[in-house]
């Protein structure tokens, strides 16, 4: 598992010329609903070892792990990378730091 910060994530996100990463949001249903990074796919961090058949076709494809403050998502990174999939990430710092250095137009909670 490797950490990548939330500046670091949106030039990744600019750049045309990179893979894009899958963005692998943990938090729950309700959180969601407050804020998200565009694009992120909600996969509640109780409910991925119930989903992990469905994220086999991403098992080679950079997976970039996120969550309130990046401590869910640092779990589940380690779950992934533990579970072979091959360039996983977890946002240092979660959706909170994507607000504050990022996107200051989303709301935080």
């Amino acid at each position: 598992m490797k950490a990548v910060s939330a500046r670091e994530l949106a030039t990744w996100l600019a750049d045309d010329m990179r893979e894009k990463p899958l963005l692998l949001d943990v938090r729950e249903p309700w959180e969601t609903q407050i804020c998200r990074i565009g694009g992120s796919e909600l996969v509640p961090m109780q409910a991925l070892a119930a989903r992990l058949p469905d994220l086999e076709r991403e098992r080679e494809r950079p997976i970039v792990c996120i969550c309130h403050h990046g401590g869910r998502s640092a779990h589940v990174a380690m779950f992934l990378a533990r579970h072979g999939y091959a360039s996983v990430y977890n946002l240092t710092g979660g959706v909170d730091a994507w607000a504050r250095q990022v996107d200051t137009t989303m709301p935080t909670y």
